[in-house]
């Protein structure tokens, strides 16, 4: 049996914040506002995991109302939401990850990205895709950043 799921999320770009994508840390003068490390690729993905589960969202399961999740690194969340997926019985068969941002540029990182990402999945990194695009100067105009992510699930 396989499973499909999709995830999105965005956050601003702000002042005096880290910008850290799929585990790696950019360097930039802005950084995105969240309540974890704000992770936005990685937050798309957990989100494409449990929606693949039918295990509802990461506001569900890390709420931005618990302090303990205050400055939380996403990575570590990811872990927490691999361990739901082995324990339902699924390995990831593939994932596909959307960045888009007007700034920086992230091509130079997406080889780190894909090995962050494997390394936690305890996989090979053919079965990671990051890309990264911009939205041409239109809809989020270099005010944030989002992410897409689809993942395929395979049970074990």
């Amino acid at each position: 049996m396989i499973r499909v799921g999709n995830g999105y999320d965005v956050h601003r770009l702000v002042p005096d914040r880290r910008l850290v994508l799929c585990g790696t840390e950019i360097p930039s003068q802005l950084g995105l506002l969240g309540h974890s490390d704000a992770d936005v690729a990685v937050h798309a993905l957990m989100d494409a995991i449990l929606g693949a589960l039918a295990m509802g969202d990461i506001g569900k399961l890390f709420p931005d109302s618990d302090p303990s999740y205050k400055g939380a690194d996403s990575m570590m969340l990811l872990m927490e939401v691999i361990s739901r997926m082995t324990e339902k019985g699924y390995a990831l068969g593939n994932l596909d990850i959307t960045i888009v941002a007007e700034r920086p540029k992230l091509a130079s990182y997406i080889p780190e990205m894909r090995g962050n990402l494997a390394a936690v999945f305890n996989c090979n990194v053919d079965k990671i895709s990051v890309k990264a695009t911009t939205e041409e100067g239109l809809g989020l105009a270099g005010e944030g950043i989002g992410a897409y992510a689809s993942v395929l699930l395979i049970m074990t």
